[in-house]
């Protein structure tokens, strides 16, 4: 299972947590080219990280695959698009 799959299978397991807000606000930006902090990145623990690491790598090999719109899909319906 590839990262982006994996981020989105985590965020389902657990919508609250706040890694879940970060996956989703970085699957934002890296979608629109928008702004991330990357100091939320050092705020999730080394799983997280890691995961939120392989997730950036896979976004940029797999721009087509659907776990990538399964996981913005995500962040539609939880409100984590960048301020309008």
């Amino acid at each position: 299972m590839n990262n982006v799959a994996k981020v989105a299978k985590y965020i389902k397991k657990r919508p609250d947590a706040a890694a879940s807000r970060v996956f989703l606000e970085l699957a934002v930006a890296l979608e629109t080219g928008g702004p991330f902090l990357f100091s939320k990145l050092y705020e999730l623990d080394l799983d997280e990280y890691t995961l939120a690491i392989g997730m950036m790598d896979d976004w940029r090999l797999d721009r087509y695959y659907m776990s990538k719109l399964h996981l913005l899909d995500f962040a539609e319906f939880m409100e984590v698009l960048l301020p309008k």
